[in-house]
C-alpha cells in the first residue's frame, strides 16, 4: 500500500472524487475500498456546510487538503470527508460507501451494537453501505475530525493501484438544495453503493469484474485514465 499524495487531492473536489475510488480507506485493522463518494463545493454550493462561511462545526473543511473532516448527520451518524483544494476555500468529498476488506468481524460487531438480541445478521456488503454505516463499521467518530489522511496516520487513505473498471456519475443523495447537481460518482455495479440511482454518464467499459488489474496484483503504474472532468456547476 502506497500512500496519497498531497497534489491528488489539493483540487477541485469534482477531480478528486472519482480518483478517490478504488483506494483504501483504513483505521487500526479494519479497512475498506472506497466505492461511491459525493463532492462538496463550498461557496458555490448550497449543499456544503462551508457555504455560508466559516463556523465551529466546519472548520475543518478550511484547513489543508487531506485533513479528515468528520460531522454529526441529524444528530445520529459520524459521516467522513476528505478535504480538498487549497486552504481555506472549504471543500471536500464525502466518502458514502465502502467494500469492507479486513476486519469484517470486528466491523460487524460495531455494526450491530446495541441493536436488538434478535436483530438479523449485518451481511458484508452492508457493513459500508452508506456514511454512517460506513464510520460505524471502521470505529470513526467525532474525535477524529481534523486527523490527517495522507501521513501514514490513522485513520489514514492508502493506494495499491486498484482501479475501478467503470465508473458511473449521478445527482447526490439526501439533499435539497442544488440537489440536481451530478457531483456524485460510483464504482457501477459495486453492490455496496448505497443508493446506484440513474447514471448522468459513464466512463469506462462495461465488464463483470470491478475492479482493474484485480485487488491484489499490482500493475507497473497507476491507470491514469480515469481522471474525470468537473461534474458541474
Amino acid at each position: 500500500m502506497a500512500p496519497v499524495p498531497a497534489a491528488q487531492v489539493a483540487r477541485d473536489p469534482r477531480l478528486v472524487a472519482p480518483d478517490l475510488l478504488g483506494l483504501v480507506l483504513r483505521h487500526g485493522a479494519r479497512s475498506g475500498r472506497i466505492v461511491e463518494v459525493e463532492a462538496y463545493c463550498g461557496a458555490e454550493d448550497p449543499a456544503a456546510h462551508t457555504f455560508r462561511g466559516r463556523t465551529a462545526r466546519n472548520a475543518t473543511m478550511f484547513g489543508p487538503a487531506g485533513l479528515l473532516y468528520v460531522y454529526r448527520s441529524y444528530g445520529l451518524h459520524w459521516c467522513a470527508n476528505v478535504v480538498c483544494g487549497a486552504e481555506g476555500e472549504g471543500l471536500a468529498v464525502l466518502i458514502r460507501a465502502l467494500q469492507p476488506l479486513t476486519d469484517l468481524e470486528r466491523m460487524r460487531a460495531d455494526r450491530t451494537a446495541g441493536r436488538r438480541a434478535k436483530a438479523p445478521a449485518v451481511i458484508d456488503r452492508d457493513l459500508c453501505r452508506g456514511p454512517g454505516r460506513l464510520c460505524q463499521a471502521l470505529g470513526i467518530s467525532g474525535g477524529h475530525d481534523g486527523r490527517n489522511l495522507l501521513v501514514g496516520g490513522d485513520p489514514r487513505l492508502e493506494d495499491d493501484d486498484c482501479r475501478p473498471v467503470a465508473i458511473a456519475q449521478g445527482v447526490r443523495v439526501g439533499v435539497t438544495a442544488a440537489a440536481d447537481r451530478p457531483w456524485r460518482w460510483w464504482v457501477d455495479g459495486a453492490p455496496e453503493v448505497s443508493r446506484p440511482g440513474p447514471a448522468t454518464a459513464r466512463r469506462g467499459p462495461t465488464a463483470d469484474a470491478l475492479w482493474s488489474p484485480p485487488p491484489g496484483k499490482r500493475p507497473g503504474s497507476p491507470d491514469l485514465g480515469l481522471t474525470s472532468e468537473a461534474g458541474g456547476g
